[in-house]
């Protein structure tokens, strides 16, 4: 009996022994307080950014015609979902894939390489951030082309811009290839050491998110033409005035208050430079704002509501680049630079270039995140992660290094994505088609692409008088009788 429980006692215990070792080889991570608050404030960050897509069909549905505006919202709330699965499916392994080179990412399809928590961000949380940020520039297109595209057409675009187009700048740059920031053990510049002799640095995406979606909406105007009656017989061009500035105004705020996700969330952890960043992105705004405002007045005469809206827009958009090595009046020399920048940008494309952007997208986000990229080579005065050193603007004695890099980027990402989007807009112009017809155009996108107007008012849609109460109930009727007698 002695020997019995002798040999069972030696077999328990080497059978614990057996099952703990893989636990104790493996020794799983258990996240720090920090560890909870960098991914809690990244993904509050990231509601933020998405709640930007709101912003973003207000203003857009603003700006243009009333007989358009469920279209306009429609697009805007398919840009969100299509984007997601989109980024889910494709998008995100082009972009951040652990294999693959420094021009496309692969491997860890569908969010299938989790694994074990090692610190730092989830690969949930970091998903839910980015994929936000694609959203975004897929949605910038849609002012630039509203009022006269296809809903399918425009359905196809936003699929392939957040699951290939933006995906790839993604890759060059956030995600460590060929004009990545990455920095080797002694600070020098790994991938981008190809090319260039300092990193590149683009905080939140002046250029990687803004300018990937303002190239694709010149392209998309450009080869889409302009509404009809924008231009008159000699080219002068009309104003056609959007129907609700009160939702220009209310989507601008939302979008004011998005951004203090979209660039102190770029921080990418919960820590005292959050508030850094959202100082000067506040100022940055501001002073757009005030410039743009101060801009239109000049030239026009009037402190023009929408142009304002734009100057706000135009402050956030450049200082996204530099928020993170920007002082706060650099901060707002940018800003006011971009609020001044976009009328005349806006100016430009209309009536030189015959571009009908009904919402000045491509001035806002095309030129004025270029401009704020640019903008890194002259003020960056502090280290902010990517750039890897302090003072590399030029006018703190980096010389010309970090400009030439900053300007190297923003020729790349025009240069590609004006090839793809055009590639893309005008193989979807030739097999499902990419413009309405004039007669469509001209009644409004509502009730032919979506089945109901956006404005439908009180009464049934199509249905006359006479006709509703031929086809009214005998209850019905009874009442009508009685109030009518009631009115002789």
């Amino acid at each position: 009996m002695r020997r019995k429980l002798f040999i069972g006692g030696v077999l328990t215990g080497a059978a614990t022994l057996l099952l703990a070792a893989p636990a104790s080889a493996q020794e799983v991570y258990e996240p720090t307080t920090q560890d909870i608050l960098d991914n809690l404030w990244v993904f509050v960050a990231g509601i933020l950014v998405l709640f930007m897509q709101a912003g973003f069909g207000l203003v857009e549905a603003g700006l243009t015609r009333g007989k358009n505006v469920a279209n306009i919202m429609m697009k805007n709330l398919m840009d969100c979902m299509a984007g997601v699965m989109a980024f889910f499916l494709i998008g995100y392994t082009i972009a951040y894939g652990p294999e693959g080179n420094d021009l496309i990412g692969l491997g860890g399809w569908f969010l299938a390489d989790a694994g074990p928590y090692e610190g730092g961000l989830t690969l949930h949380t970091n998903f839910f951030f980015q994929v936000a940020f694609a959203a975004t520039a897929a949605t910038i297109v849609s002012g630039a082309m509203a009022e006269r595209t296809k809903f399918k057409a425009y359905f196809v675009y936003s699929f392939v811009i957040t699951a290939l187009i933006y995906p790839l700048v993604v890759r060059w740059t956030w995600g460590g290839g060929w004009l990545s920031d990455e920095l080797d053990a002694e600070g020098g510049a790994t991938a981008v050491g190809k090319v260039l002799s300092v990193p590149f640095s683009d905080f939140a995406g002046s250029t990687i998110v803004h300018s990937v979606g303002g190239w694709a909406a010149l392209m998309g105007a450009l080869i889409l033409g302009p509404r009809l009656g924008k231009y008159t017989k000699d080219g002068k061009p009309r104003a056609i005035l959007g129907h609700n500035i009160a939702l220009v105004v209310l989507g601008t705020l939302i979008l004011f208050v998005g951004w203090f996700g979209f660039n102190p969330g770029s921080e990418l952890v919960a820590d005292l430079l959050v508030q850094d960043i959202a100082v000067v992105t506040l100022l940055s705004a501001s002073a757009g704002g005030l410039a743009g405002m101060v801009t239109i007045w000049l030239r026009s005469g009037k402190p023009d509501v929408g142009m304002t809206c734009n100057g706000v827009l135009a402050g956030l958009v450049s200082i996204t680049a530099g928020c993170g090595a920007l002082y706060n009046w650099a901060g707002i020399v940018v800003g006011a630079i971009g609020g001044v920048l976009v009328v005349f940008a806006v100016e430009f494309f209309e009536k030189v270039v015959k571009v009908d952007d009904p919402v000045g997208a491509i001035s806002v986000h095309g030129v004025c995140g270029a401009w704020g990229t640019i903008a890194v080579g002259l003020f960056a005065a502090k280290d902010d992660a990517f750039l890897g050193r302090e003072d590399a603007g030029l006018f703190y004695g980096g010389g010309f290094d970090q400009l030439i890099t900053q300007v190297v980027m923003v020729v790349v990402v025009f240069l590609f994505v004006t090839i793809t989007s055009g590639a893309l807009f005008l193989a979807i112009k030739h097999t499902v088609g990419l413009r309405v017809t004039p007669e469509e155009e001209i009644e409004g996108l509502d009730v032919l692409e979506h089945g109901s107007p956006g404005y439908a008012g009180d009464s049934l849609a199509g249905v006359s008088y006479s006709e509703l109460t031929e086809s009214l109930s005998t209850k019905d009727l009874d009442r009508l009788s009685k109030k009518e007698g009631a009115s002789a």
